[in-house]
């Protein structure tokens, strides 16, 4: 899994990280911007948001660990989704990697999976793209393989 951080500009996680060390690794290898998940100790969340809100190559971003997806998404990332107004709306949660336009809110929304080991899901992955003037390019699926070292 490292090599796929190594060979970007920026790591984007949505949550259940699972310890201080893997966040630490990460941000010591990539600037990263984390949110915390709903299995995340107080040492993770304190390094992390609940939710983050920002422009990237002319995309407003917004990264929220529970939310749903289109047409079930919950009642506080509605919330969230009205206040930001993203173009791409990345979530985690499920484990369940879901790349989904919603017509209904005008935005791409992003599950990337799950990467990690723990957890109900039989495969791991995680999205790499690239956002360029306003446009998400080059979106790959990485799936890893049970024996891939996470950090």
């Amino acid at each position: 899994m490292l090599s796929y951080v190594k060979n970007t500009d920026e790591v984007w996680h949505a949550g259940d990280i699972g310890n201080r060390i893997v966040i630490d690794k990460l941000k010591s290898l990539k600037s990263t911007k984390a949110v915390y998940g709903n299995i995340d100790c107080n040492k993770v969340r304190k390094l992390t948001k609940k939710i983050l809100a920002f422009d990237c190559e002319g995309i407003r971003v917004v990264i929220t660990h529970i939310a749903g997806y289109p047409s079930r998404y919950d009642k506080n990332a509605i919330e969230i989704i009205q206040r930001y107004s993203p173009k791409l709306f990345i979530c985690g949660h499920s484990h369940i990697l879901k790349i989904m336009r919603d017509k209904k809110y005008g935005h791409i929304h992003f599950n990337p999976g799950a990467a990690g080991i723990s957890g109900f899901h039989e495969k791991r992955t995680m999205l790499k793209f690239t956002l360029d003037e306003g446009k998400i390019k080059n979106l790959y699926v990485i799936e890893l393989n049970n024996n891939q070292k996470i950090i």
